[in-house]
């Protein structure tokens, strides 16, 4: 079981202006997900992010905006439970990469709601977040008992990449090493 980006959608789950100042490490979270979201840009994955009651919690951050295609507006925590999400995401690429917050909740509930109906989960770990670290743990820990795989970001990146002969190796490990320079 390997990540191909041609596989891939990037899910951006509830990572809206009122909820982020309220998840552990926040702003950490919206740098790593902003450089997966380049990432997949460059390796041409689609993006694609849920808004859970967005006129009471807002919209997806304005750092990860630019690279989202399509914004799906919910307010089941589960967004497969919603009408219209089937068919939100492209059925030709199986492979869900989930990131977002909180952990626990609408990412756990919208990963588990994917997994139901047959796609394969990937949960980048680092991109997701909960206003406390015990409930992210629990909800990884039940994905990954249910089916859900777990990776990382910099993880992520090189499996869609395969190889350094990828013509976007560099501006990708550019994308990396900035993670570096930010510590």
């Amino acid at each position: 079981m390997r990540l191909q980006a041609s596989q891939s959608v990037l899910l951006i789950v509830d990572m809206q202006t009122g909820l982020m100042p309220a998840i552990d490490a926040g702003q950490a979270q919206i740098t790593t997900v902003e450089r997966l979201a380049k990432a997949a840009l460059l390796l041409e994955v689609p993006v694609f992010a849920t808004e859970h009651v967005p006129e009471k919690i807002g919209h997806t951050v304005s750092a990860l905006r630019p690279y989202v295609q399509s914004v799906f507006i919910k307010r089941s925590f589960d967004a497969t439970a919603e009408p219209g999400f089937n068919g939100f995401l492209p059925v030709a690429r199986p492979q869900v990469l989930v990131v977002g917050a909180e952990a626990h909740v609408c990412v756990m509930q919208t990963a588990l709601g994917l997994v139901d109906q047959g796609f394969e989960v990937w949960m980048v770990v680092d991109g997701c977040g909960s206003r406390y670290l015990a409930d992210k743990t629990i909800a990884m820990n039940r994905l990954q008992a249910s089916g859900a795989r777990l990776s990382s970001t910099e993880a992520t990146l090189f499996e869609w990449l395969g190889s350094a002969d990828h013509p976007q190796f560099r501006a990708v490990l550019n994308l990396i090493k900035s993670r570096d320079s930010l510590a």
